[in-house]
């Protein structure tokens, strides 16, 4: 916990190296202090075929599911440095965003928990 998984237009594998990405987005997710290096995890599926803008626009979602806890400033600022980041790998992409969901503690199991 978190994940982040980053939903995009499979041409964005040729302007930046995936591995460099994935990278990216999870030193920016621990420089905001709020998880353990050894808690992150990210993933990429890149989408072959997609409309977006009514046409083949590239585009970059990430969709980041977080244990609940952080207040709503702590989440805006976590989106607000990851789309910066991408934005900086990714100047000439015009749609790049993220949301939040949170995780309910109650709910959430891993097999470490068993």
């Amino acid at each position: 916990m978190p994940h982040f998984i980053l939903d995009c237009s499979e041409p964005i594998l040729e302007i930046q190296d995936p591995q460099k990405v994935i990278e990216a987005v999870f030193e920016t997710a621990f420089e905001t202090g709020l998880f353990g290096r050894n808690d992150i995890k990210v993933r990429m599926n890149p989408f072959k075929h997609s409309l977006v803008q009514g046409g083949n626009s590239d585009f970059i979602h990430v969709f980041a599911n977080i244990m609940e806890g952080r207040t709503e400033a702590q989440k805006a600022n976590l989106s607000k440095q990851i789309v910066t980041k991408l934005n900086e790998l990714f100047p000439e992409v015009p749609i790049i965003s993220i949301n939040i969901r949170d995780f309910e503690k109650a709910t959430y199991c891993n097999k470490n928990m068993i």
